[in-house]
C-alpha cells in the first residue's frame, strides 16, 4: 500500500486533535513524595497466591473491581528512589536505595528489582554477591572503578572502570564491589534478574564465623589472630564504607 503525503498529514492531525497539543513544561508540576511502604512483605504475601497475573493486580490495585486512584494508587505503583526513609542500606561512604518485592510489593511474580547508589568521595560498596540475581549496573554520574570474581575455575578479578552513561555486568553469585576513585560523587542505578535477589557482605559474614574457621581460612596470619578478631569485627563498616586511605588523603577527607 502507498500513502501519500496529503495522507500521511490527514493522520497525523488527527492524532493531534485527539490527544491534545502537548503541555508547557513550565506547567507541569513535579510529582510528590512516595512513602515507604511499611507492610510490604504482607502484602506481597497476599499476591502469591493468586492463580494469575490478572489475579495480582486486581488484588493489589483494586478495590471491588474498581481501580484505585490517586495516592493511594501512586503509593503501589511507585517507588521513589528520592525519599531518603527508603535508604534499605548506607554508611559513611553513601546509600543505597534498593527496590525489592519486601518494600515494593508489586514486584512479586516479577523477577526483577533496582537499586540507586550515591556514593561520595572515595566512598566504597564493599564486596558482596546476591545469591538469587544477576545485575546490570549503569554509572550515571562519576566514575566508579568495579571489579568482580566468580566461581572456582575461574578466579581471577574481572575489573572495569566506568564513565558517564557506561555499564557493566556482575553475573549470579560473583563477589563484586564498586568504588569511587575521585573528589566528586557518584552515581549509579542498577537492576537485577529477581524480585529478591538478597544480598551477602563478604567481609561482613566471614568475620562471624568462629575465630578458628577465620585463622585457618587467612592461613594462621600474624597480624589477624584469635585474640583481635572482635576488634576488627567491630570496625567492619555498614555497606557502604569510606574507601582507600591514598584516595581520602588525595582529597582531604579523614576517616
Amino acid at each position: 500500500m502507498v500513502f501519500t503525503t496529503s495522507f500521511v498529514a490527514a493522520v497525523l492531525a488527527a492524532v493531534v486533535s485527539v490527544h491534545g497539543v502537548p503541555m508547557p513544561q513550565a506547567s507541569v508540576t513535579t510529582p510528590g513524595h512516595v512513602p515507604v511502604i511499611t507492610n510490604g512483605p504482607e502484602i506481597a504475601s497476599s499476591l502469591i497466591t493468586a492463580a494469575s497475573e490478572v489475579d495480582k493486580l486486581n488484588k493489589l490495585l483494586t478495590i471491588n473491581g474498581t481501580l484505585l486512584t490517586g495516592p493511594a494508587l501512586r503509593d503501589l505503583t511507585v517507588f521513589d528512589f528520592s525519599n531518603t526513609q527508603n535508604v534499605t542500606e548506607g554508611g559513611k561512604g553513601g546509600t543505597l536505595l534498593l527496590a525489592t518485592v519486601d518494600n515494593f510489593p508489586i514486584l512479586e511474580g516479577t523477577g526483577i528489582s533496582g537499586a540507586v547508589a550515591f556514593i561520595e568521595p572515595c566512598g566504597l560498596n564493599i564486596p558482596h554477591m546476591h545469591p538469587r540475581a544477576s545485575e546490570i549496573l549503569i554509572n550515571i554520574e562519576g566514575i566508579l572503578d568495579t571489579g568482580f570474581v566468580q566461581e572456582n575455575g575461574f578466579a581471577t578479578e574481572v575489573e572495569t572502570q566506568l564513565g558517564l552513561f557506561q555499564a557493566t555486568v556482575f553475573p549470579m553469585g560473583s563477589i563484586h564491589y564498586q568504588q569511587n576513585p575521585t573528589c566528586s560523587r557518584a552515581m549509579f542505578v542498577a537492576g537485577l534478574s529477581s524480585d529478591d535477589p538478597g544480598r551477602s557482605d563478604i567481609a561482613t559474614n566471614f568475620w562471624m564465623l568462629p575465630s578458628a574457621v577465620v585463622n585457618a581460612t587467612l592461613g594462621f596470619p600474624t597480624s589477624i589472630g584469635g585474640g583481635n578478631i572482635d576488634q576488627w569485627r567491630a570496625h567492619i563498616p555498614a555497606n557502604l564504607a569510606l574507601g582507600v586511605d591514598t584516595c581520602l588523603k588525595a582529597c582531604g577527607l579523614s576517616t
